[in-house]
C-alpha cells in the first residue's frame, strides 16, 4: 500500500550554485558559508567530464530497466548489492530500489551483461567525484583557515577509504492521486564526511533546516552536482558545518534516478577536529572516535534515528545501545 505524505512547507528552494572556476578565495568562503548556514549547495564547473557522468547515467539506466530476477543476481543489499524497498536492517522501507557499492574497484562484482564497461564506467565515475570531493574539502579546509589543506580530503584519498556508491532509482507510482508525493527514502542525515549527489530533471529531494520544515530542492541546473555536510564532518568542524537531515520523495508521473557518492574514511581513522579550530572559548564539542564506531552506531538504528549526539564530549550516553 502506498500511503501519501504531506506536502512539504514551501516552493522550491535553490539552493547556493558555485561556481569552481571562480576566484580561489572567494570561492572557498562561498562553501564555507553554505556549509555552515544550511549544510547543503551545488557546484557547476566541477571538472567531472559529461561523458564520464554519461557513461555512469547510462549503465545507472541499463541496470535498473532489467527484470527483478536480473537485478536480483547483483546479490543482497548486505550491506553491498541490489535492494528493493527495504533500506537497512532495521525495518526501514520506501519506494525506492538501490545498487549500493563499495568504491574500491575489486569490489564490484559482475552485475550487467557486459561487466567490464559497468565496471570501467563505475570506476571511471567514482574516480572523478572523488577528486571533486577532495577538491571540495580542501577548499573547506582553506576557507576554515587550517594550514594543513589536505587534513580533511586525506580521509578520503586513503587506499582504505570506507567510500561508497549507491545508484537510486524511485519509479514513478501511478496509483497516487491528486500528483500527491510518497516518500522514497525517509529523512535521514548522511553519516560520512561528504556527499556527492548527482539526479535526472525530476525534483524529489527536500531538506529540512529545522525540525518539522520540509523545503523541496530543485533539480537544476541539470551539470550541477549537489553537495552535502556528513556527520563526521560536522564532528570534524567542531559543529560550525551542519549535517542536515534530507529525504527522497517519489513523484507520481515520472521516474527519478539518482547517483550518490559518500566520501569516507577508512574503519580505523580518528575523527577528531584540528586544533586550530579549537579554542578555550570553543572546546571540542565531540570525543575522538572512529569511523568504524560511528558506522555501527549508524548500522543499530534505525534510518532517521539522531546519532551524533551519542559521541558529544559532554554526553553521558557511553551505553550506544539505548
Amino acid at each position: 500500500m502506498v500511503v501519501a505524505h504531506q506536502p512539504s512547507n514551501r516552493q522550491e528552494k535553490e539552493l547556493p550554485i558555485i561556481d569552481l572556476m571562480g576566484e580561489r578565495s572567494q570561492v572557498s568562503k562561498l562553501i564555507v558559508k553554505a556549509s555552515e548556514n544550511l549544510g547543503f549547495f551545488k557546484v557547476i564547473n566541477h571538472g567531472v567530464p559529461q561523458h564520464v557522468i554519461k557513461a555512469m547515467e547510462d549503465e545507472s539506466y541499463d541496470f535498473f530497466s532489467k527484470p527483478t530476477s536480473q537485478k536480483q543476481r547483483a546479490g543482497p543489499a548486505n550491506p553491498y548489492g541490489y535492494g528493493c524497498k527495504n533500506i537497512g536492517f532495521n525495518g526501514d522501507h520506501g519506494e525506492v530500489e538501490y545498487l549500493l557499492l563499495h568504491t574500491n574497484p575489486l569490489s564490484n562484482n559482475t552485475i550487467c551483461n557486459d561487466p567490464t564497461l559497468f565496471r570501467c564506467a563505475v570506476n571511471g565515475y567514482v574516480e572523478g567525484v572523488r577528486e571533486l570531493a577532495c577538491e571540495i574539502l580542501e577548499l573547506m579546509a582553506e576557507g576554515l583557515g587550517v594550514p594543513r589543506t589536505s587534513v580533511l580530503s586525506n580521509f578520503l584519498r586513503d587506499s582504505h577509504s570506507d567510500s561508497l556508491l549507491r545508484l537510486n532509482h524511485y519509479p514513478p507510482l501511478v496509483q497516487l492521486v491528486n500528483n500527491t508525493n510518497s516518500i522514497g527514502f525517509g529523512e535521514h542525515t548522511d553519516p560520512q564526511i561528504l556527499t556527492i549527489l548527482r539526479s535526472n530533471d525530476v525534483p524529489g529531494l527536500q531538506i529540512s533546516p529545522r525540525d518539522g520544515f520540509w523545503v523541496p530542492v530543485s533539480p537544476h541546473p541539470s551539470t550541477a552536482f549537489c553537495v552535502n555536510v556528513g556527520d563526521a564532518l560536522q564532528a570534524l568542524t567542531n559543529g560550525r558545518f551542519l549535517s542536515v537531515r534530507h529525504r527522497a520523495m517519489v513523484n507520481s508521473c515520472r521516474r527519478r534516478m539518482s547517483m550518490a557518492y559518500f566520501g569516507a574514511p577508512a574503519l580505523n581513522a580518528r575523527i577528531v577536529c584540528p586544533p586550530e579550530l579549537l579554542s578555550p572559548h570553543e572546546p571540542n564539542l565531540y570525543r575522538p572516535f572512529t569511523w568504524d564506531e560511528y558506522k555501527k552506531a549508524t548500522y543499530s538504528r534505525k534510518l532517521g534515528d539522531t546519532r551524533l549526539h551519542f559521541f558529544r564530549a559532554q554526553s553521558d550516553h557511553d551505553d550506544l545501545t539505548e
